[in-house]
């Protein structure tokens, strides 16, 4: 009974996020509300008590004021046109040759992912890249997808704690600090990502070799005083997690910090008040939704789900927690994949390290294969859609296996071979 309980209140909470239908109310279901009713019906039903929603709390407050402080920093960033500056300066380098223009997207989409995180690269240059490639090849309505594809897939293994959401709730409770987080996956990530823009490149190839010369951008303006400083602000957070890990200070720590300046500078540039940064920059449904799929974790390792899951990796070694996370982070969702994880590492007999970055790395990777594997990926459709891009299902699910398959099985292989 409370393993079909807490299967359907997955089941539920993640058909609702998918389809996200329209009340009578007028209120459309998005992951906030699906996450409540999920546990809602796991409560009704007996997979979870009050008891788990209070130790939820409790291993969760931490990554959260995490999240909340890149949140509010990613969005002072946006709201003072810090990307868009970034990619007006870094850009026109490409000389006007497509392929040089690819790939400078790709990297300027890797460290905006790395040092902001991957929803952040997502949001923030998705239009920027789309709008400028229209401008720059209006004959050519081909490249839109290949380097709407390029800021996507660059976001792959996160190479810090705060790269990726889920990184910073998993590590926090798996209690990994930033230094032995990025010792172990920076150079994991960077082999990833040379694997992953290769197959790219090769994937794209005709469409990228066929496009026209294009004249050099004009000269971009001057930075503004509140890009400078946001800039600034970013690079010293991001310079402070590695100092203040020595001392034992926590992520979340540095981060809130990060945060609390950043809404000064908004207050100071009038870039928004406080209230209202808070209020439209940071995710709280997202935050809703990843408190609803840890209790939906919780219903499953009630219901013994989870123990068959440790049974698994137990027998298999990191290499079958990378590929089952994965496929598992590619057709339930990552966020529910990784927190069941979580708790089916943490239940391994002498669970190490390495086990978790395992089953991050599918998490990172896996959502490639499907877009409903990530909230990130969600977002990327919902963003082209709204600047009239349109990738099938069909060419996503291609060009994901193809980047995937052997960008896992390479980071894989690296985190393997490190002492």
């Amino acid at each position: 009974m409370r393993e079909a309980a807490a299967v359907s209140a997955l089941a539920l909470t993640l058909g609702l996020t998918l389809r996200a239908p329209l009340l009578p109310t007028g209120v459309r279901v998005g992951p906030g509300i699906a996450a409540v009713i999920g546990v809602g019906v796991a409560l009704l039903l007996g997979g979870i008590g009050e008891q788990d929603i209070v130790e939820a709390f409790d291993v969760l407050w931490r990554p959260f004021v995490a999240l909340m402080g890149l949140m509010v920093l990613t969005g002072v960033a946006g709201r003072v046109g810090l990307m868009e500056r970034l990619a007006a300066v870094v850009l026109p380098r490409a000389g006007g040759s497509a392929t040089r223009l690819y790939a400078l997207v790709f990297v300027l989409s890797l460290g905006t992912a790395a040092v902001l995180n991957n929803d952040a690269a997502i949001l923030l240059l998705t239009p920027v890249v789309v709008l400028l490639v229209r401008a720059l090849y209006p004959d050519r309505p081909s490249l839109l997808v290949p380097f709407a594809f390029a800021v996507f897939m660059a976001a792959g293994v996160a190479p810090f704690v705060t790269s990726n959401p889920m990184n910073t709730v998993v590590a926090g409770v798996a209690d990994i600090d930033f230094n032995e987080y990025a010792a172990r996956m920076f150079p994991v990530a960077i082999a990833g990502s040379i694997v992953t823009f290769v197959v790219l490149r090769i994937v794209f190839a005709s469409e990228l070799r066929e496009a026209p010369a294009q004249a050099p951008l004009p000269p971009v303006e001057p930075w503004t005083r509140a890009q400078c400083e946001v800039l600034g602000l970013v690079l010293t957070v991001l310079a402070l997690y590695p100092v203040f890990a020595l001392a034992g200070v926590e992520v979340f720590a540095v981060a809130a910090a990060g945060g609390a300046v950043a809404l000064l500078l908004a207050w100071r540039h009038r870039a928004g008040r406080p209230f209202e940064v808070l209020r439209t920059n940071v995710a709280w449904e997202i935050l809703v939704f990843l408190l609803g799929m840890f209790l939906l974790a919780e219903a499953l390792q009630n219901a013994g789900v989870v123990e068959r899951l440790t049974d698994l990796y137990a027998d298999g070694g990191q290499t079958v927690i990378g590929v089952t996370s994965a496929l598992g982070s590619a057709l339930i969702n990552n966020h529910s994949m990784a927190l069941t994880n979580l708790l089916a590492v943490e239940d391994l007999p002498g669970a190490e390290r390495d086990q978790y970055l395992a089953a991050l790395i599918g998490g990172d990777l896996g959502p490639r294969l499907l877009p409903i594997g990530s909230l990130a990926g969600l977002l990327w459709i919902a963003v082209l859609r709204g600047l009239d891009v349109v990738v099938s299902l069909r060419r996503f699910v291609v060009v994901g296996a193809a980047v995937t398959v052997p960008s896992l099985a390479v980071s894989l292989g690296v985190l393997a071979l490190l002492p």
